[in-house]
């Protein structure tokens, strides 16, 4: 199946052959394609209350990010985390490489990075959940747009959405032709090829295919006494597909297939020992970027298979249209890497570093099973005057197997620990949502749903790394929640609406059991509950030339699942917070000075913290400074602390200036984002702090026009300041960190046909 996949990019591309970051709206790039171009702010449709709605008529803070935003994002190979800080209160960030985002909306979010952990951010990518975190490292190619929702999506969502949805839209199959193939190259060897091509197959039937092959050189030399060599890690290949078959034998019915696969083979994340300035959160005067100090370096390695598909029916029945969703996805993975991130250890005399090693710790994680089903059944009305109503019926079933690994680091790496886990989560939801229209300019909507879920596990310690005898576990949690929503919009004129909205989410209980390879027993967690209530606003004005959005909120979250990692014992353990609050705000804004420049700016504040004089967390293993008190048991007490990566500012600013040259244009554009500092612990240190983080882009490029087709040529860089920062760390064994992506520079062509 891998030959093919990759045979098959090959053979394609072979016969082949800006807009606001800040406001992220579709209109912002409508007047990229030189042969329509178009100023002003234009209507933006978004699917985020699951019909076709213009974005200023929905109650609810939201962003829009196009196609051709994307693009520019993810122009120097970047996964899914380059969406991080591109919108207001967005974050995502990762210890686990490529194949494992985490994502943070208004502050909320999870570090766990065990392949059982929940997240309160849902990802639903062409009308599928993804529940689980590895899928959400699906690559985002060929996509029409992505939108992204802040608060609680309770009614037509329902669960793990107590901070807001991704909602990732792929181009879909017409009967218009249309081809796109694009190729760049850059810093460290990378090389980006995409094709997506598409259009009638029949009267009836129309098809698209998009494809994706992404490559990187290894690029950071290992300096360890006895491992030196040179471009050992930092590499990765990764191929994705997607078919695509859309059947409308008449106007009122259609059929939508897809399937979709992924291939990577990368290196896991790089951590680096004791490069954190101990007293403070400074990289040491001597770091290198490209270079570490591992033993276990040439073990470094991260692979992953995705398959999925799923059945979209839709039958439109005059007053009202019947949908069914049909999903599966399944998952395979294997991940190893050098966790103390040095080299020897202190019971081998001198040979250890860099710096201090108390011992050498080399884990990994493997998912040999995994499969994902998932079945909604939606009924909508179509217009029938002063109201309209969706109700539906949503099931979901997991499936999968977890083996944690540990390995002999100072015996060539050979595997010296295993605990197998096993869960099955089932769930099942009823929704109904009403909307009703009091008047012209004022609408009423109002949502429930009751949802209904269990967790079976089982997991099992055959080989422990210390020689401790095994054990078996087993466990079940469940519950039954009804969450919803209730909003109101208010038309001022043509160009203002307001909105208030009242929402209720939850995040279902969860369970976690990878602390059995230290022979520690598995720790639950009950549902989260999060009640939100926000108020906004959406604007055009000066003739249409400018946008203004802003939006305030307040949110407190019952029994706040939390995950306390590391520290002193090196286990995971889940915990439920009495209560925890934030607050803020979130401002868009989007301008066009002149037919030929825009400007786009955004800013949001989030206040988080937690609140309960009970809880406490294990304090680091490593030598770090814990800034928080201590109880009498010498554990740190979290009480008042802000949640772990969450900034309280982001903010984006970004300008657009072209000129038409010859039969084509020129364009310059750039775009800044910035994030205000972070805790990377629930506990709060001076070492394992990450310092604001300033991330600037530049694109310069001509487009023209040919016989049929567009062309586009361009240079471009990210992180063009070479900002070093750290973006995260290791804790138990010493002050082991990680840091953001490097400068980058490449040049890309693209051409469309139709």
């Amino acid at each position: 199946m891998k030959i093919f996949k990759q045979s098959a990019l090959s053979l394609c591309v072979q016969a082949s052959i800006l807009a606001s970051v800040a406001s992220i709206s579709t209109s912002t790039f409508a007047e990229e394609g030189v042969k329509e171009k178009t100023t002003g702010i234009e209507v933006i449709e978004v699917t985020a209350r699951k019909r076709t709605e213009n974005i200023k008529d929905v109650p609810i803070s939201i962003s829009a990010i196009t196609a051709k935003k994307l693009e520019v994002l993810g122009s120097s190979g970047m996964d899914v985390r380059s969406l991080s800080a591109k919108v207001p209160s967005l974050l995502i960030e990762s210890s686990f490489g490529r194949t494992f985002p985490r994502f943070y909306i208004r502050g909320l979010g999870n570090t766990d990075f065990d392949l059982l952990a929940s997240q309160p951010v849902s990802l639903i990518y062409d009308d599928v959940v993804l529940e689980n975190a590895l899928t959400k490292g699906m690559p985002m190619f060929d996509i029409e747009r992505v939108e992204v929702l802040r608060g609680p999506q309770g009614t037509l969502f329902g669960r793990n959405t107590t901070a807001g949805i991704i909602k990732v839209q792929s181009k879909k199959p017409t009967q218009d032709f249309d081809a796109t193939v694009s190729a760049s190259y850059g810093t460290y060897g990378s090389s980006d090829l995409r094709l997506a091509v598409g259009g009638g197959l029949t009267d009836t039937l129309s098809a698209r295919v998009s494809l994706l092959q992404q490559d990187r050189d290894d690029w950071i030399d290992n300096k360890a006494p006895g491992f030196e060599k040179e471009d050992e890690l930092g590499g990765y290949g990764e191929t994705a597909g997607r078919i695509q078959l859309l059947w409308e034998p008449s106007d009122n019915f259609s059929a939508l297939f897809n399937y979709h696969f992924r291939d990577a083979d990368a290196d896991a994340r790089v951590f680096r020992a004791n490069i954190i300035e101990p007293g403070t959160n400074d990289l040491v005067n001597d770091f290198d970027r490209e270079v570490v100090y591992q033993d276990a370096a040439l073990r470094n390695n991260q692979t992953i298979e995705m398959n999925g598909s799923s059945l979209k029916l839709s039958y439109d029945m005059g007053s009202h249209t019947l949908t069914s969703v049909t999903g599966y996805e399944s998952a395979e993975m294997f991940s190893v890497g050098d966790i103390d991130g040095g080299y020897g250890a202190s019971f081998l005399g001198d040979y250890m570093g860099p710096g201090f090693i108390p011992f050498p710790s080399e884990t990994g994680a493997k998912m040999p099973d995994h499969s994902q089903i998932t079945q909604e059944m939606r009924l909508s009305s179509n217009d029938l005057g002063d109201f309209d109503y969706q109700v539906g019926f949503f099931y979901f079933d997991e499936d999968l197997t977890i083996h944690n690994l540990s390995f002999d680091t100072l015996g060539d790496g050979a595997q010296n620990g295993i605990a197998v886990q096993n869960m099955e989560t089932t769930a099942w939801a009823i929704f109904a949502s009403l909307d009703f229209e009091i008047s012209d300019d004022l609408g009423i909507t109002a949502g429930i749903r009751y949802s209904d879920d269990e967790r079976v596990w089982d997991g099992t310690l055959e080989t422990s790394p210390f020689g401790a005898p095994g054990f078996s576990e087993n466990a079940t949690v469940d519950d039954s929640q009804v969450s919803g929503d209730i909003s109101v919009n208010y038309r001022v004129d043509d160009e203002v609406n307001v909105y208030a909205r009242l929402a209720k989410g939850y995040r279902s209980p969860s369970i976690q059991g990878r602390s059995l390879l230290f022979s520690a027993s598995h720790t639950t967690a009950k549902s989260e509950l999060v009640t939100s209530i926000e108020s906004g606003f959406k604007s055009t004005f000066a003739e249409n030339t400018a946008r203004i959005d802003g939006s305030v909120f307040y949110y407190v979250v019952d029994d706040q699942q939390l995950t306390a990692v590391g520290g002193t014992g090196n286990v995971a353990s889940l915990l439920n917070a009495d209560k925890a609050v934030g607050y803020g705000f979130e401002l868009d804004s989007e301008l066009w000075a002149t037919d030929n420049l825009v400007f786009g700016a955004s800013l949001s504040y989030n206040h988080t913290e937690l609140q309960d004089d009970t809880i406490s967390v294990a304090g680091c293993g490593a030598n770090c400074t814990i800034t928080d008190p201590l109880n009498s048991d010498g554990r740190v007490i979290i009480d008042g602390n802000s949640l772990p990566q969450s900034p309280e500012w982001i903010g984006n600013l970004s300008a657009r200036w072209t000129k038409e040259i010859g039969d084509g244009e020129l364009y310059v554009y750039t775009d800044w984002s910035y994030r205000s500092e972070v805790s990377f612990f629930l506990y709060e240190s001076k070492e394992f702090t990450g310092d604001p983080i300033l991330e600037g882009g530049l694109r310069v490029g001509y487009e023209w026009d040919g016989d049929d087709a567009e062309y586009e040529v361009a240079a471009f860089s990210r992180n063009i300041l070479n900002e070093e920062k750290l973006t995260g760390a290791i804790d138990f064994n010493n002050l082991t960190g990680y840091v953001n992506e490097p400068r980058f520079f490449g040049i890309e062509f693209k051409a469309n046909f139709f």
